[in-house]
């Protein structure tokens, strides 16, 4: 199945909420790539298993299902995941790329490619299954801004973050 959406992180329309730097979502992604606890409530455990300036490989741990993933940093523009397939996990890849159509706004684009079955197929049960899939992902993505958004607000992001 692939998926793919945009998220708008700054709406000028809004005077309330903080606008968020390039630079501070930057950081945002990449902390949600080597703290994915604070992302993930679920995740029982983590663990860096290599580190370097263009990516990590990680385990996670979610009751009995561990997935063994490999996160590359690209140029301060995207973060690419990509899980490994076991006998617990299909595998797949998702893809956080930060864009900027005019200079100016800011949005992430996120796209999955994963072995489930595409919603395109004749199955009424493959339809649900990549609808349900797509909103919890579309969920997911939703609360990684609004968690980066709160993270920037209690200045919790430090430059150390920054890949």
């Amino acid at each position: 199945m692939h998926f793919e959406h945009l998220i708008e992180i700054n709406d000028r329309d809004n005077s309330l909420s903080v606008q968020l730097t390039h630079a501070q979502l930057w950081a945002g992604l990449v902390r949600r790539a080597t703290d994915p606890q604070h992302f993930m409530p679920q995740l029982d455990a983590a663990h860096i298993l290599s580190r370097s300036e263009q990516g990590l490989r990680r385990e996670l741990h979610f009751g009995s299902l561990v997935v063994r993933d490999e996160v590359r940093f690209e140029s301060r523009q995207a973060v690419h995941y990509l899980t490994e397939a076991s006998e617990q996990h299909g595998g797949g890849s998702l893809t956080m790329r930060i864009e900027s159509p005019d200079g100016e706004s800011l949005f992430v684009r996120f796209t999955y490619d994963t072995p489930l079955p595409d919603d395109s197929g004749d199955s009424g049960e493959a339809v649900k299954v990549a609808s349900y899939v797509k909103a919890a992902y579309r969920e997911a993505d939703i609360d990684t801004i609004r968690l980066i958004r709160e993270l920037v607000e209690d200045q919790k992001l430090e430059s150390g973050d920054l890949h």
